[in-house]
């Protein structure tokens, strides 16, 4: 992906725009949805409002009722979701201040959202050109008053699943069902593989605990009109709907499907990673914010994170049912399609080649990718023949060796364009994966890793 040189716009708008204001929140509750609106501006010229909705529908009884029990809770959770909502609108022009006036935060608190501001943008500022240091890049204020409160939830063995369409929220949700636990989809701006998967996986959209949430307009206009744009952590603001979501279902364990892969760097030897906020280090950063400023008995982790990509691959080669309907293509997600020509296609498309066969792949992505001689930059990232990984949520480079390995070790001689070039470029053998490796950190229950544990056998 090219760098833009936006280094000089980048100080005459901080320049521009001292302060970016967070105003307000608000939190309206009904018995079939909760609606959460923010205020926003840039120095006052600016103005966003943002709204999400979390439709509980027939799967919460009395929600109205229950969220009111819980209102504190509530009220705590939806301002830390408009912590990680301003950073989009933030980084239009990065002001210097943050202004934050609906709630107040500890010097604890405004370090830790730091921490997550810059690394979380750690993609943005490197595509554009932008020098930042994580103790200079913004300030945090907020009034000495309106102290949230943590408030202890009931721990279960229920859990709520967040379903992405890809891959892996398939893998995740079919080990839950397959080990009998009790489990409630969650699906944020619902689109044709997240829906179809959630058929393929036997349920119904009743099922679902359903998120609608939308950027403001106003935004995209600035985006046109030449301000700053780029790459927010997404699971990070996920990671705080979830804990919303939780609350008001009673299903009190968050089960994500990131993988031991997501912590590889996408720029090699810095800690610049499209992945983020899917790495181990968010997962504990967040689970430990939660305990110490929002309330206990959140359980929020990653039950594909012992695991790599190469063997959720494997595990996914088998759920034949999920083949069709499942897409893990951004430049294709409001058509439902694969585009055929992006990183995540191509990488999708060697695991698929792995394990099912190249024809399969062809067949369910609906192109020969190997055989592109357009892809061969796209390649050359995710084998890392190039200086950086693809900015893109795939695995690492020594996992699509191993795959094009196994691709060409069944190809009967008769490799298409890029197996060819694997071959060029890689001549020596590379260790084969190890399938039954086990990666120990992770906070997977002590009860769910027997299922995972019995998969690699």
């Amino acid at each position: 992906m090219a760098k833009a040189r936006n280094e000089e716009l980048f100080k005459r708008l901080r320049s521009e725009y001292k302060v970016f204001n967070y105003e307000s929140y608000s939190l309206k509750i009904t018995d079939s949805e909760i609606i959460i609106d923010f205020s926003f501006n840039l120095d006052g010229r600016h103005h966003f409002n943002p709204i999400a909705r979390i439709k509980a529908g027939n799967l919460v009884k009395n929600l109205a009722e229950k969220a009111e029990k819980i209102r504190p809770l509530l009220e705590n959770i939806t301002f830390q979701i408009g912590m990680i909502e301003l950073i989009s609108y933030w980084k239009a022009a990065c002001p210097p201040v943050i202004n934050i006036k609906p709630g107040s935060i500890t010097p604890e608190q405004a370090q830790w959202w730091k921490k997550i501001y810059f690394n979380g943008l750690g993609e943005f500022f490197y595509l554009n050109s932008i020098q930042a240091e994580e103790i200079s890049f913004v300030e945090l204020t907020s009034p000495d008053r309106n102290h949230f409160l943590k408030q202890k939830i009931e721990t279960n063995n229920k859990f709520l699943v967040p379903i992405g369409g890809g891959k892996d929220s398939a893998v995740t949700l079919s080990l839950l069902k397959e080990a009998n636990k009790t489990l409630m989809p969650l699906i944020m701006n619902p689109r044709g593989a997240t829906i179809e998967t959630i058929k393929a996986a036997g349920l119904t959209m009743d099922d679902v605990l359903v998120i609608e949430r939308n950027i403001d307009p106003k935004l995209l206009e600035l985006n046109k009109q030449g301000f700053l744009n780029g790459h927010t952590p997404f699971s990070a603001m996920l990671a705080f709907y979830t804990l919303l979501s939780s609350a008001v279902s009673g299903y009190s364990n968050i089960a994500l499907s990131n993988e031991s892969s997501a912590n590889e760097s996408t720029i090699p030897g810095t800690n610049i990673n499209h992945q983020y906020s899917k790495s181990l280090g968010f997962e504990q950063d967040f689970r430990h914010y939660v305990s110490r400023f929002i309330g206990d008995g959140f359980n929020y982790f990653s039950l594909l994170r012992p695991l790599s990509e190469i063997q959720i691959a494997r595990i996914f080669s088998s759920l034949t049912h999920y083949h069709k309907v499942f897409r893990s293509c951004n430049a294709g997600s409001k058509t439902d399609e694969w585009c055929g020509k992006c990183p995540k296609c191509l990488f999708t498309h060697i695991m698929l080649s792995a394990f099912n066969g190249i024809e399969d792949a062809n067949r369910i992505i609906g192109h020969a990718m190997l055989d592109d001689q357009s892809l061969q930059s796209v390649f050359d990232e995710l084998a890392g023949y190039s200086a950086i990984k693809p900015f893109e949520c795939v695995g690492t480079t020594l996992e699509v060796k191993q795959a094009l390995q196994m691709i060409s070790a069944r190809s009967n001689g008769q490799d298409p364009i890029l197996l060819r070039r694997f071959a060029e470029k890689s001549p020596e053998k590379i260790n084969p994966p190890d399938f039954g490796y086990f990666e120990e950190t992770h906070f997977v229950p002590e009860g769910l890793l027997n299922i995972l544990k019995q998969k690699l056998q």
